[in-house]
C-alpha cells in the first residue's frame, strides 16, 4: 500500500493557520491576501515536513485548466533525428509549467481519432498537430474550436485558423545558391533528386535555389532526377557521369542523396570538392560522418518544436504561417 498523501488541511493544522491561509500561501498569493511572513514560513515548513503535493486533478476540476499539452504526430516521435522536435516542444512546455503528452498514429486515422478522444477525456488544454514530412493536412474535426498549432504541416485555407510552424525551405534553397556562389561557382550546377510537385520541401528548395542563382545572373544547369535515397542517387549520378556530364557542383535534395552521389563520384574518379562540390539539405548525422564531411543546410527540428509550444502557450496573436530559418553547416565538401 502506498503511503497516504498529505492533505492541505494537515498542512494548515501543523502550521497553526486556517485551510484558506495555507492555500493562499502555497498558491503564491500571500502578499495580495496580506498574510504575515511568519505565517507564510510556518506553512512552507509544514508543507516540506509533510511532503505535501497539491492534488492537480482536483485543481483542474475547479479551474478547468490541467496545464497539459498533447502532441499528436504520424511518425515524428519514433524518428531519432526528427524527434528533436519533441525535445524542443518538451523544453518549451516545461518552461511554461506544462506537461507534454505524446501520441503517434503512424498515419492511421482510426488510431488518430482514438488518441484525440483519449486526450480530450483527460481534459488536455491544447494540441500540437505534427507531421514527419512537411505537407498539407486537414485538421481533425475533433479539434475544431480548440487551441491547436500545426508543426511541420500546413492547411490550404486562404485564412488559416491555426498557427503553422514550418522550416523555411525557400530560404534554404537561396542559402544553397549563395553558398556555392561565394565559393566561386557560376555554372555547371546540377540538382540531384526529384523535386516532385507533391513534395513540398523539394519544390520549395528548388524554387529558392533558382531564385538565389538568378540573383547573381546564374542558373541551374540541369536536374539529375532520382528518389531521395542513396542507391537511386548513386545510379542516377553514375548514368549522368557515364553519359559525359561534367558537373562542377551538385546540390542534393537531402543527405541520403548526397551519400549516393559521393559513391558515384568516387567510382568515376572525381574528387570532392577538388573536382565537384557537393552541398545538401537536412544536416542529419550522416552529413558529419561522410568523408569529406558534407556541407548541409540544417532542418531546425528543435526550434520548430519550441516555437510551436511558444505560439500555443504564449500571448495570443492572429494565426499565421511561421517559417523557421535553416542554417548552413559549412564543412569540407564545397
Amino acid at each position: 500500500m502506498p503511503p497516504q498523501r498529505a492533505t492541505l488541511l494537515q498542512v494548515a493544522q501543523r502550521a497553526g493557520v486556517s485551510r484558506s491561509t495555507a492555500s493562499f500561501v502555497l498558491a503564491g498569493r500571500h502578499q495580495d491576501m496580506r498574510i504575515s511572513e511568519d505565517a507564510r514560513q510556518r506553512v512552507l515548513r509544514a508543507a516540506q515536513e509533510l511532503d505535501y503535493r497539491p492534488n492537480l486533478m482536483a485543481r483542474s476540476l475547479r479551474t478547468k485548466v490541467t496545464k497539459t499539452v498533447a502532441l499528436i504526430s504520424d511518425t515524428l516521435a519514433s524518428d531519432p533525428y526528427a524527434g528533436r522536435a519533441i525535445h524542443g516542444s518538451l523544453a518549451a512546455a516545461v518552461a511554461h509549467g506544462h506537461l507534454l503528452f505524446i501520441g503517434e498514429t503512424e498515419g492511421d486515422l482510426v488510431v488518430e481519432e482514438k488518441l484525440i478522444a483519449d486526450f480530450l477525456d483527460r481534459q488536455v488544454d491544447a494540441f500540437i498537430y505534427a507531421c514527419m514530412f512537411t505537407r498539407y493536412v486537414r485538421v481533425p474535426q475533433q479539434l475544431k474550436g480548440r487551441p491547436v498549432v500545426l508543426l511541420n504541416c500546413l492547411t490550404r485555407a486562404a485564412r488559416p485558423a491555426h498557427h503553422a510552424v514550418i522550416p523555411d525551405e525557400i530560404g534554404a534553397g537561396w542559402s544553397a545558391a549563395r553558398t556555392l556562389i561565394a565559393a566561386g561557382h557560376r555554372d555547371s550546377i546540377h540538382l540531384v533528386g526529384d523535386p516532385a510537385r507533391h513534395v513540398l520541401a523539394g519544390r520549395e528548395r528548388l524554387a529558392g535555389l533558382r531564385e538565389g542563382l538568378s540573383a547573381d545572373g546564374s542558373k541551374l544547369a540541369g536536374i539529375i532526377e532520382c528518389d531521395w535515397w542513396p542507391e537511386p542517387a548513386y545510379e542516377a549520378v553514375t548514368r549522368a557521369l557515364t553519359s559525359g556530364l561534367t558537373p562542377r557542383a551538385l546540390v542534393c535534395l537531402n543527405d541520403r542523396v548526397a551519400l549516393g552521389a559521393y559513391q558515384a563520384l568516387h567510382e568515376a574518379g572525381r574528387s570532392v570538392p577538388a573536382d565537384v562540390s557537393v552541398l545538401s539539405f537536412d544536416d542529419s548525422d550522416l552529413a558529419a560522418w561522410l568523408r569529406p564531411p558534407l556541407t548541409s543546410i540544417s532542418l531546425p527540428h528543435y526550434q520548430l518544436g519550441w516555437q510551436a509550444v511558444e505560439l500555443l502557450l504564449g500571448p495570443a496573436q492572429a494565426p499565421a504561417v511561421h517559417r523557421v530559418p535553416m542554417p548552413v553547416r559549412l564543412r569540407a565538401s564545397v
